[in-house]
């Protein structure tokens, strides 16, 4: 009973990021004029947001389809295997009946990702090879 509800929320978490990818493989994001609108950014301004291709991204990784995934959105397949890891560790640790370490006592982690996310947005937009490869 305890291990039950243990993982009532980790499942809820689980069932709702699989019916995202299903509404997304549904969705079919890699054709044009589909359901699923274009990035606000890149229509209103012409650059790419450090989000440009995540649902194309998402699509490919349901296909198992790996090096589109990553043409797609690199940096947002690299904060989806960071997620499912901590997915993972946030269920163990539910399980287990311990607390997880929480990340506000790595005070850094803010930081690095907002970094991360800066330097992706600045360098997708550089229009001169090799950089224009991280274009979609």
């Amino acid at each position: 009973m305890r291990t039950r509800r243990a993982l009532a929320a980790p499942m809820a978490v689980a069932v709702g990021a699989v019916a995202l990818c299903a509404a997304v493989a549904w969705a079919d994001p890699t054709t044009p004029g589909g359901i699923i609108p274009p990035c606000p950014t890149y229509s209103l301004f012409g650059i790419l947001c450090p989000g440009c291709g995540s649902s194309r991204m998402l699509y490919s990784l349901v296909h198992l389809d790996v090096p589109a995934a990553l043409h797609y959105n690199a940096l947002g397949l690299v904060a989806l295997v960071v997620l499912t890891v901590v997915f993972g560790l946030w269920t163990w640790s539910r399980v287990r009946g311990t607390p997880m370490p929480r990340w506000t006592r790595y005070r850094w982690t803010p930081h690095l990702v907002l970094a991360l996310t800066a330097v992706w947005f600045v360098v997708r937009n550089i229009p001169v090879a090799p950089f224009t490869a991280l274009r979609i």
